[in-house]
């Protein structure tokens, strides 16, 4: 199976030129773009486009990684890098506003990446090849994810499900959420219907049926439509497999294991499609684990006092400070599950091999127990890693009485920094709660669990964009 290859220098006319609206404009040479797609190996190709914008989706310094970690209670920031008053609201929720640069580029960033998402199926609309519908069903389930990510963050936002001109772009306002959401259903539908499972991937990293099903049932979740929710995810139950050894989802010889659902490919090495996640989430300026130390998403005494005594996630997921040249300790917790030691130095990053898992098997095993109410699938979660059972003696049933607490309980730890914390704690509608009696004593509104909508695309769209309540 081919990997993704990211470096689409062949295919410049695809990236965008720079916006100054809110929403993406048209590529640098619409003439080549014309003569370009013309058979279904150009279409694959702008497909490959569309896969490399998740570099930038989900890269460290991401919407998913500071939305869904660092604004949570298991995470806090050390960086001093770029603006960093803008990683400190993530952070901290202090000083949050609609001037952030962070929520302006993440705003760009979505929406440059549906340009290149719905440029491909507007194209091929028109086009006659053999599998068009299976080409559609990715690019569609690539629209759905970031849609699902961006509503999650802002709430109503511009649906965008064409290449849009510089007047629409203008003239384009919020969508109702429950519309966005409908998109997003049907999106995810058409991939179920129309992509092959795991099992026929077109090559590692694609889109699949299976995946599709994965995040369908966490969006039916989002919604509290949990019978719904239960019924997509039970056509995934049994199909994959937890791998034995917790371990194994972070070694760099499991890529694309049978847990794995929907995972994004990086090939280490300088001049590669490298992975920044071991360099971005050490501490800063380490000099000792990687050449430099982002310092981002640092684990927070919250989550390491989440793991039960004895489990061996606690110390797979996390390290418990490390040691200066000069043989002092210092005491700083960050993650280790995208350590690669030997990854190759490019200037004062590693070039690392980690691949970045979006949906796992586990994930989909506590979704279910989240949509049912039956711990069976989360004791399956427990069984991998040999803790008590929920509902047998040795289970902290103290601090987790009912299976609605266990299961948050578990999903903390056993999904511990891939970007799933903040956006579970919303879903629940546990957030507020729960990061009031963090290490972080943070009192929030339910209006400031959306981020706000950015000063520049209010200003160049004033007659129809609003701003969101907690921002006015």
């Amino acid at each position: 199976m081919k990997t993704i290859n990211i470096l689409l220098a062949s295919f410049s006319f695809v990236l965008m030129s720079g916006c100054d609206s809110f929403l993406d404009r048209q590529p640098i040479s619409n003439a080549y773009a014309d003569q370009f797609y013309q058979t279904e190996s150009d279409f694959q190709t702008a497909l490959t486009a569309a896969y490399h914008t998740l570099y930038t989706i989900y890269s460290p310094e991401g919407l998913s990684s500071f939305f869904g970690e660092l604004m949570s209670d298991n995470a806090c920031n050390e960086s001093t890098a770029g603006n960093v008053k803008d990683f400190e609201a993530f952070d901290t929720h202090v000083g949050m506003d609609a001037n952030s640069t962070l929520v302006l580029n993440y705003w760009n960033q979505y929406y440059e990446s549906l340009y290149v998402i719905n440029n491909v199926l507007e194209r091929s609309e028109e086009a006659s090849f053999s599998h068009k519908e299976a080409l559609q069903a990715e690019a569609r389930f690539l629209r759905a994810l970031y849609y699902f990510n961006m509503t999650r963050a802002w709430g109503d936002i511009p649906l965008v499900l064409h290449p849009v001109s510089v007047k629409e772009a203008l003239r384009q306002g919020r969508t109702p959420q429950a519309q966005v959401y409908e998109t997003i259903i049907q999106d995810l539908q058409f991939g179920i219907d129309n992509l092959p499972d795991k099992q026929h991937e077109r090559f590692a990293g694609a889109a699949t049926s299976d995946a599709a099903c994965a995040l369908l049932g966490k969006v039916y979740l989002t919604l509290n439509r949990k019978a719904e929710a239960a019924a997509v995810l039970n056509k995934l139950y049994g199909k994959f497999t937890l791998l034995p050894h917790y371990e194994d989802l972070w070694d760099l010889n499991h890529k694309n294991s049978a847990e794995s659902i929907f995972e994004i490919q990086y090939k280490g090495g300088a001049g590669n499609p490298y992975s920044l996640y071991w360099s971005m989430f050490t501490p800063v300026d380490n000099h000792v684990l990687t050449a430099w130390g982002g310092g981002l998403n640092q684990v927070t005494d919250d989550l390491w006092n989440a793991y039960e005594q004895g489990d061996p996630r606690r110390d797979i997921t996390i390290q418990d400070g490390y040691y200066k040249k000069n043989g002092d300790k210092v005491n700083t917790r960050f993650t280790i599950k995208w350590r690669d030691a030997d990854a190759e130095k490019n200037g004062s990053r590693e070039a690392a091999d980690n691949n970045f898992i979006v949906l796992r098997y586990a994930d989909v095993l506590l979704m279910l127990t989240e949509a049912t109410g039956d711990a069976t699938y989360l004791n399956e979660v427990r069984q991998r890693v040999g803790m008590p059972l929920y509902g047998t003696p040795g289970y902290p049933a103290d601090r987790y009485p009912t299976v609605a607490l266990a299961c948050e309980h578990e999903r903390q730890v056993e999904l511990a920094m891939e970007f799933h914390r903040w956006f579970d704690l919303i879903r629940t509608g546990r957030a507020i709660e729960v990061l009031k009696n963090s290490s972080k004593h943070v009192t929030l509104t339910p209006g400031q669990l959306l981020l706000p909508i950015p000063l520049d695309v209010i200003s160049q769209n004033p007659d129809v964009m609003t701003q969101n309540e907690a921002y006015r």
